[in-house]
């Protein structure tokens, strides 16, 4: 199945026109034409199956026939994940949880870490690939990174289930022990230098469970893969 991306469809949309970047990719690299159909997702939950009206590369016209509805994910997985200083291996992280499913990613800037700013743009077009190459109809919520302690203070770290992976060696409970089926999860990854004593504590005192991700040291982006394939796995 051939999965398109425009967020601008809604249930009541009739016809859509794309963009220029992905008209020309609809056009002249799939060869595409009038009366050809296939699939598109808002990344709000629903596909869209739809029929080219007006090939052009500069403004491919779509007319809307039906739409789909697909269930959400059965939890919800926050994870909050220091960017790593060799910025391709954040981008494989974010496309890999996508793939396994997550619902909502921040940057976090932490006292060791040794990338400070992000690519956005770049990171939402990576996400939006890796959805329609999974076929899911919803995109992660991609948020502004952060520093460690304005998240810890924010209402996105409120709610539900609360876990700090870090490396200290100190008393910790394994994540699988302690995560079940339909919870909402914020889980948060430290940078290559882990996390400083003090973000620990911290993040304890404002209820953040420690935990250990098993008995390997991770780099950051196997530990946050390994992190959502964990809860993925549990609510199987």
């Amino acid at each position: 199945m051939q999965l398109f991306y425009n967020p601008n469809i809604s249930n009541n949309s009739k016809e859509v026109t794309f963009d220029k970047e992905e008209s020309r990719h609809i056009v002249k690299v799939l060869r595409m034409k009038d009366g050809d159909d296939f699939k598109i997702t808002n990344g709000k939950g629903s596909f869209f199956n739809a029929e080219i009206t007006n090939a052009n590369p500069k403004g491919c016209l779509v007319k809307i026939i039906s739409e789909e509805i697909q269930p959400p994910m059965s939890y919800q997985l926050h994870l909050a994940v220091a960017p790593t200083k060799l910025n391709d291996r954040y981008e494989w992280f974010l496309e890999k949880a996508t793939e396994i499913g997550i619902s909502e990613i921040t940057p976090i800037i932490c006292a060791h870490s040794e990338r400070k700013t992000i690519k956005p743009d770049r990171y939402e077009k990576i996400l939006q690939s890796a959805m329609k190459q999974s076929l899911k109809a919803y995109l992660p919520v991609l948020n502004e990174a952060v520093s460690f302690k304005d998240f810890i203070n924010s209402e996105k770290s409120s709610e539900g289930l609360k876990c700090i992976a870090h490396c200290e060696e100190t008393d910790k409970k394994s994540l699988k022990s302690v995560i079940n089926k339909n919870q909402k999860i914020t889980i948060l990854i430290g940078p290559e230098g882990d996390f400083s004593s003090e973000e620990i504590e911290l993040a304890k005192m404002s209820g953040y469970i420690p935990v250990t991700l098993g008995e390997s040291r991770l780099r950051t982006e196997t530990a946050a893969i390994v992190a959502c394939h964990s809860v993925a796995f549990k609510n199987e």
